[in-house]
């Protein structure tokens, strides 16, 4: 059994020699991963200065700290006489189990790689899909982050979102705003759609090409609804939408339009 001053002995030369590195392995390490640190965000900001397109910024930004601290790992690992073949064949050893156990993750891999590739969407873009809807704030490698109006985060998993359908609101620089008004059948049905007209023209936000239309859309049972489209850019819908409602009320009201409720008849037969 040593004594004491054997093990004593064994720490100290421990110390001065693989402790030594292991300490300046450590030092290392830490310097590294703040130098990689430091070029991600100057690499960043020189996407941004470009105006380089925000999907691929983040990728390659990603792609390029973690692949970085992974090779700093590794030249360290060797540097303290780690073998790291054997680390690399620990994991292919493992391999076979932890794909059998991250099937989905694979799949949200290859989902990732494919939206990145195609492109269906970037950040900043609206879109809905799986039943949500928001603003596309970050494409990960494994999944896509959305926010929606009221402030929710959303996390889709990008094999799903890869294989559904994506609406996306953002794409095109104009969209069409399409509005449904009824008026009572005794309405003065060209004032009415003289009014409709007077709040398109009276917007700025409404484009004049392509023009906006205002027909009859149908006979209801208790009105007549008048179909009303205009186009707008993107970013002004919810503008022009909200501000051409209110704005055909107060016109109708104004201007003795009538908007009719559903109303129901009841006769009632009295037996004599």
């Amino acid at each position: 059994m040593p004594t004491l001053e054997q093990l004593l002995g064994n720490i100290v030369n421990w110390l001065s020699t693989e402790g030594v590195k292991v300490v300046i392995a450590l030092v290392l390490l830490v310097i590294s991963f703040a130098i990689v640190r430091m070029i991600s965000k100057r690499l960043k900001a020189a996407f941004e200065k470009k105006g380089t397109d925000k999907t691929i910024a983040k990728v390659v930004v990603h792609v390029f700290d973690y692949g970085a601290r992974i090779l700093i790992v590794l030249c360290l690992l060797g540097y303290l006489g780690i073998e790291t073949s054997g680390v690399a064949a620990l994991i292919s050893a493992l391999g076979v189990g932890v794909g059998l156990a991250v099937q989905g993750a694979l799949s949200n891999l290859a989902g990732g790689v494919l939206i990145i590739l195609t492109r269906p969407f970037k950040v900043d873009d609206y879109i809905e899909a799986e039943g949500f809807g928001g603003t596309v704030e970050d494409i990960n490698i494994i999944h896509t982050t959305l926010r929606t109006p009221d402030n929710k985060v959303i996390i889709l998993p990008n094999g799903t979102l890869a294989n559904s359908n994506v609406v996306n609101y953002s794409i095109k620089a104009t969209r069409r705003v399409d509005f449904d008004v009824s008026i009572a059948y005794s309405a003065d049905f060209d004032k009415a759609k003289r009014l409709i007209a007077d709040a398109f023209e009276g917007h700025e936000k409404v484009l004049k090409d392509p023009a906006y239309m205002i027909r009859m859309k149908e006979h209801g049972a208790s009105a007549i609804v008048l179909t009303a489209r205009c186009h707008v850019n993107s970013v002004d819908y919810w503008d022009v939408f909200f501000d051409i409602t209110e704005q055909i009320k107060a016109s109708f009201d104004a201007n003795g339009i009538e908007i009719p409720f559903n109303q129901l008849d009841v006769h009632v037969i009295e037996n004599k």
